[in-house]
């Protein structure tokens, strides 16, 4: 394609050289730069990319996309100068790779929690309703059967394009995908067409890379802001900035909510550790999942169904069939009746949903041990929040080691236990040593407890001075049940 095509959704500053040139690929990362590929300098959160615009260029680069031309400009390479690589590189990715998003429907989920179990249940419902799907989701990409290793919630521009490309090329109808607060902020997800986004509640997390909460809460709302008329917006009302996300979007907006009047409503009927019986707008369903939380998550998956063109009556049949997904309150049970939930919930709001979903089940019939921790080089206001949410709700508290990354394990321990006084260190124990300390929890429980084992669900590793080690959370409880 030629460069000048790439540019047509672009506003450059300056073009050095010819931009009637072919070009054969795309990228942001030099190391993958081969002959004829246009190099994409952007300014990262680590690295600055324009340091790498000369290793791009001996690799065969014939175009450079930068915001700071190099004082040297190299014979027979157009250098196209913007004001922001970062918002660039959206639209320049998708005129690449033939705007695949117009070929298909892609619907978004934004949000603090639920965003994987939202995107994965509709992609789901859709398959068993007879379409072709794709996911883009934390757990993993999907392009209909075939399973793509996801190493971010949201890819990077040009990858998720490439993603993009391969669905609409293998016939996918629909395609339901995470947008997380990074991917928003850093412009990823520019030049992309939604069908339709929705909102599932906002808590906070990602400080360490936002800063502030309001920036967390303003990348979240950016999704809604460049919505098109076309599209449908979603919303949770029962969180307080529900209404907030979607007060300048152009989508036609729609609401749900568990406690109050919205588009789509529900209430739980009956619950225990199997699933729950919910009315959902007058109709009754039982559902393979627990927890108020989860509620709000169907009804949101119930509404962007029906916003979609489905029949109520269908789309109530294929959720009574729907299951978890992987680390999502998963639970597995012991021969001596103890039952381990293992569960993703790595923020205050997440372990507070977990745990509330327990004690709705249990009804004060058994003891709640909770293991969890917390990641290191992220944000460290939530951990102290984080421990005192578990120890709230929990008669045993294990605080133990999650990914610390390049921190040190009883570093982030003790940043959980400052949140606690000494009536509530009373419940508490620690162990570094993340098998131990579930083995710690599954000898304090007897028949008819429940283990909460937090932080890492559907993760089979834990990553520790930038190696991952293998470590499953779901693996270790088996173990140890059955030795």
């Amino acid at each position: 394609m030629k460069l000048s095509e790439l540019l047509k959704n672009v506003r450059p500053l300056t073009i050095v050289g010819n931009a009637d040139i072919e070009i054969t690929g795309v990228k942001i990362d030099s190391r993958q730069v081969q002959p004829g590929f246009l190099f994409v300098a952007m300014k990262g959160t680590q690295v600055d990319g324009h340091r790498f615009i000369g290793k791009a260029i001996e690799l065969g680069a014939k175009a450079v996309l930068c915001e700071d031309l190099p004082e040297e400009q190299a014979d027979g390479v157009c250098f196209v100068q913007v004001a922001s690589t970062e918002e660039a590189v959206g639209p320049v990715a998708t005129a690449f790779h033939g705007d695949p998003t117009s070929r298909l429907k892609l619907v978004g989920v934004t949000g603090t929690n639920g965003k994987t179990t939202i995107a994965t249940l509709l992609y789901q419902m859709f398959r068993k309703m007879g379409h072709k799907c794709g996911l883009l989701s934390t757990v993993c990409n999907y392009i209909e059967g075939e399973a793509v290793p996801a190493t971010h919630t949201t890819p990077d521009a040009i990858e998720l394009n490439e993603l993009l490309e391969r669905m609409a090329d293998a016939g996918c109808e629909y395609v339901f995908m995470e947008c997380s607060s990074h991917a928003i902020a850093q412009r990823r997800i520019g030049g992309l067409k939604f069908a339709g986004g929705m909102f599932t509640n906002l808590t906070r997390d990602h400080l360490d890379y936002h800063k502030t909460f309001e920036n967390y809460r303003d990348a979240k709302k950016l999704f809604f802001d460049t919505l098109p008329k076309t599209a449908f917006a979603i919303t949770n009302l029962d969180d307080k900035n529900g209404m907030f996300m979607v007060q300048n979007t152009k989508a036609q907006v729609k609401t749900y909510s568990v406690r109050q009047l919205a588009d789509f409503r529900a209430r739980i009927i009956e619950s225990h550790f199997e699933g729950m019986y919910l009315d959902i707008n007058g109709r009754e369903v039982g559902v393979q999942f627990i927890g108020k939380f989860n509620v709000s998550n169907l009804l949101c998956v119930y509404g962007a169904a029906v916003m979609l063109g489905k029949q109520p009556e269908d789309i109530l049949v294929v959720l009574s069939t729907l299951k978890s997904v992987s680390g999502r309150l998963e639970p597995i049970r012991s021969q001596e009746g103890v039952t381990a939930i293992v569960d993703y919930a790595h923020t205050p709001d997440a372990l507070e949903n977990v745990l509330g979903a327990i004690h709705e089940v249990l009804n004060g019939k058994g003891q709640v041990i909770t293991v969890c921790g917390a990641g290191g080089n992220r944000d460290k206001g939530k951990r102290p929040l984080m421990a005192q949410e578990a120890v709230r709700q929990s008669d045993r508290v294990i605080i133990t080691s999650d990914n610390p990354r390049f921190e040190e394990p009883m570093d982030i321990i003790n940043d959980m236990l400052a949140g606690l006084d000494a009536k509530q260190m009373k419940k508490v124990v620690t162990n570094p040593d993340r098998r131990e300390a579930i083995r710690t929890a599954v000898m304090l429980a007897q028949k008819g407890d429940v283990i909460l084992i937090a932080g890492k669900g559907h993760e089979d590793y834990q990553e520790i001075k930038g190696v991952k080690h293998h470590f499953d959370d779901r693996e270790v409880v088996r173990e140890i049940f059955n030795p």
